[in-house]
């Protein structure tokens, strides 16, 4: 029996019954050696970025928050996604029989969740490795780091954040590999061995895609950046290569418009590319209004009605006047600043988030006409060069990259304009009703408290419609008594050019120069403030008709029609007629005798400025019209009364007697309420 007993395996064993079952027993045991280091290796994995996302995290707080959400990234949505994905994997465990095939279907589910995550992750991996070696610049600031780390980590060793960021990419590239070492293990008529093979090559597929997603972002990257460059910095970029590329791409246009080759059609492209112009342009558009809205509010923040004498004794005014000081300075100081920190600074951000998009659209125009240009040589010869076949790549990741982030960016620049709206009505909202509530105690003590709404509409319509007929009244009595107009005095001896241009030209071709012309351009003239000239012309040689040619009596050439103004002829009717008019003679420069009698003003008389005049020497004083002005002297030294010694404004000087006047007493008017 012992003999039996011991034959028996030896027998088992040769025979090859025995050598398949313990080939597949090792098979079965190196099985589930992978998944346990599956297993195991996803737990430690995930215990590591927990430790990355809340333990170091939080303790770099020395660091920018930009720079920690650069070197962290999107880890918070990788611990999400493997959470679950580590949660259903070790549900396998208690299914011994379809462990394997569980296995490779869990992969496959999560193919699409993992892809989406490692891609944004890796994408901006290479941005935080630049961060990284700035650190290592600055020792001290190195130093922490690499204390924080090794305090929570210490199997990072020196490599510090280095070792901790690299993990994640480690992590993804390593999946088809313990997937592919479980299917080594898988017996080939297993029913899991199908769902392994499809579960390797779609994490395959996961990493090709990742790195192809990295590739087109470096490439976006590069061509997003919005630079501000001068003229000298844009031409100091020209070299031979870009005037050829330039060129090439001009052609290549032409050819296009002229339909001499067939142009590039991509109806999904054209449409995403319309829609998110037409954002583009309601995000400008808003962003423009919402300035002008501003600078309208800064301006009426300026005026203060509250401070104003209204000329309205008793009544509502005091309460108005507490109402609008409570309210200027509390309710829409307040309601500035929402505005500009809740609507002004996100439509700017939002603007300047599109920058980006908006260069890259036409940095594809032009990689376009590459494409096609590279396209055609390639039916025509065969082949291409490196160069040809890079852009061609390049072309190719930003259109797939447009094509595929163009739809989110759009939905999302949509939601965030919206949102912006419904804040700027929501603020507009809230001051109306912050007024209101202040207002409500003083409501009840305005005459028209109990008016309804369109009642009271009709009647602050009536009501100025009334004060703007007074307005017109008085305007009109105020005509009635204002000499005829005039103009600034002539300068020293130039009446008898006048009276040449007068002969030559009639009064109605005679202009007067309202401000000094320097006469810059070809063929202008330099003429003085109150000089008299013919026009000639109303326009230029090229039909300019702000630029007149003109003829100063001596010299013809052009003058700026906005410095010109109708020369007013006085007649020898008008000389005598005192304060209805001024005097010709009152041309001559202060202080110059005149003979012609003038009715004088009486000394000391408070008048007032009928027209602008402006000093010209240190004996004369500038005017305003309707500037109350007190006359101190009727005449000047030598006793001409065409000239009136006078006081404006603490200062005294000499002004044409015919600019002055009586103010004159029109009825009694003013504001009023109907009861």
């Amino acid at each position: 029996m012992a003999e039996h007993g011991t034959d028996e395996p030896s027998s088992r064993t040769g025979s090859p019954d025995g050598e398949g079952q313990a080939s597949g027993d090792r098979l079965s045991l190196h099985q589930r050696l992978a998944v346990r280091e599956l297993i195991d290796t996803e737990l430690s994995y995930l215990h590591l970025l927990r430790l990355c996302a809340s333990d170091i995290r939080s303790r770099l707080q020395q660091l920018p928050q930009g720079d920690l959400d650069v070197l962290f990234s999107n880890i918070d949505d990788i611990i999400e996604v493997n959470s679950r994905f580590l949660h259903d994997l070790q549900e396998t465990t208690s299914r011994e029989e379809e462990k394997v095939y569980l296995i490779g279907n869990l992969f496959l589910e999560f193919q699409e969740e993992l892809e989406r995550v490692y891609r944004v992750y890796c994408a901006s991996y290479d941005q935080a490795l630049l961060l990284v070696e700035t650190y290592r610049k600055e020792p001290e600031l190195q130093q922490e780091i690499q204390s924080v780390i090794e305090a929570v980590v210490p199997q990072a060793g020196p490599s510090g954040l280095s070792f901790l960021l690299v993990i994640p990419l480690q992590r993804i590239t390593k999946y088809p590999l313990l997937l592919q070492k479980i299917l080594e293990n898988t017996v080939p008529d297993a029913s899991a061995y199908p769902v392994l093979q499809r579960a390797v090559s779609a994490l395959q597929d996961v990493n090709t895609n990742i790195n192809e997603y990295k590739r087109r972002k470096e490439v976006a990257s590069k061509y997003a950046r919005v630079e501000q460059l001068t003229l000298r910095e844009r031409l100091a970029r020209l070299n031979t290569h870009t005037l050829s590329k330039k060129t090439t791409r001009l052609s290549q246009l032409l050819k296009q418009e002229a339909g001499l080759v067939p142009r590039t059609e991509d109806k999904e492209f054209d449409d995403l590319e319309e829609r998110f112009h037409w954002v583009s342009l309601c995000v400008t558009e808003t962003k423009n209004n919402v300035a002008v809205y501003l600078d309208n509010l800064e301006a009426f923040l300026r005026f203060r009605p509250q401070e104003c004498d209204l000329d309205i004794a008793g009544g509502p005014v005091p309460e108005y006047c507490k109402l609008m000081r409570e309210l200027r300075l509390q309710a829409f100081p307040r309601f500035k600043q929402r505005l500009e920190g809740l609507v002004w600074q996100p439509l700017c951000s939002l603007a300047k988030a599109l920058a980006g998009p908006q260069n890259l659209v036409r940095k594809r125009l032009d990689k376009l006409l590459d494409f096609e240009r590279v396209e055609e040589k390639l039916l025509e010869v065969g082949s291409v060069t490196y160069e040809e076949q890079e852009a061609r790549h390049t072309y190719q990741a930003l259109n797939s990259l447009l094509v595929a982030e163009l739809p989110q960016l759009n939905r999302l620049a949509v939601r965030w304009l919206g949102q912006i709206l419904c804040t700027f009505v929501g603020l507009q909202r809230d001051l109306a009703e912050q007024v209101l509530q202040r207002a409500e105690g003083g409501l009840a003590q305005l005459p028209h408290y109990h008016l309804s709404e369109p009642a009271f509409r009709k009647l602050v319509e009536d009501t100025l419609g009334q004060n703007g007929h007074q307005l017109r009244s008085f305007q009109e009595n105020f005509e009635k008594v204002l000499p005829p107009p005039t103009v600034q005095p002539l300068l020293p001896g130039a009446e008898r050019q006048v009276q040449a241009l007068l002969s030559r030209y009639g009064p109605e071709k005679l202009y007067q120069v309202t401000s000094n012309v320097s006469g810059a351009g070809t063929l202008d003239l330099m003429l003085l403030r109150g000089q008299v000239v013919a026009l000639l012309q109303n326009k230029d040689t090229k039909g300019n008709s702000s630029r007149w040619l003109v003829d100063t009596g001596g010299h013809r050439g052009y003058a700026p029609a906005g410095k010109l103004e109708l020369y007013h002829v006085i007649s020898g009717q008008e000389e005598i007629k005192g304060q209805e008019g001024p005097h010709q003679d009152s041309h001559h420069l202060a202080p110059e005798p005149i003979p012609a009698p003038v009715p004088s003003l009486p000394t000391v008389t408070q008048v007032v400025a009928v027209y602008p005049f402006v000093a010209r020497s240190s004996h004369e004083v500038s005017l305003q019209a309707g500037q109350l002005v007190t006359v101190l002297e009727a005449q000047d030294k030598k006793g001409n009364p065409e000239w009136s010694l006078v006081e404006v404004n603490e200062q005294k000087g000499y002004v044409p007697s015919s600019f002055l006047a009586k103010a004159p007493s029109p009825a009694p008017w003013g504001w009023s309420l109907p009861s």
